[in-house]
């Protein structure tokens, strides 16, 4: 097997890598217990200055609280952040909260998509396939 191909087979098998940012350890802890038992590579982050390092962390997707306390940014303005930068807007972000009007917050920041809190699990990972297909 040549070097290429053997680099492009390893690249097919590597996990979709999803990075989660929650102010809740408990969210945090669930997300990391079902994504992983998915197959997926997950970076966990309890602050939005993640979002800094996106660069560095190359998620193929994002899921991002609305309320993040103790970060200067909410979720919204993370999302509208990496929507306006030319080498992330390709990026699918997904919000994840319980706010009543999760659907206006997400059409203004230009999310891909929204799920509310509490989330059904089977819901959560089938909107996850969405994003990342």
């Amino acid at each position: 097997m040549d070097g290429n191909l053997h680099y492009q087979l390893k690249f097919l098998m590597m996990a979709r890598r999803i990075l989660v940012i929650d102010d809740d350890e408990d969210i945090l802890e669930i997300l990391n217990i079902i994504f992983q038992e998915n197959g997926y590579d997950i970076v966990m982050s309890n602050t939005g200055e993640a979002a800094e390092h996106i660069r560095v962390i190359q998620p193929d997707l994002i899921l991002l609280d609305v309320r993040i306390i103790g970060s200067a940014k909410n979720g919204p303005e993370i999302c509208k952040e990496i929507k306006s930068q030319l080498e992330t807007r390709h990026l699918p972000v997904m919000l994840v909260s319980a706010e009543s009007d999760l659907s206006v917050i997400a059409k203004e920041c230009g999310a891909d998509a929204y799920i509310r809190k509490p989330f059904d699990i089977f819901d959560l990972l089938a909107k996850t396939e969405e994003c990342l297909a």
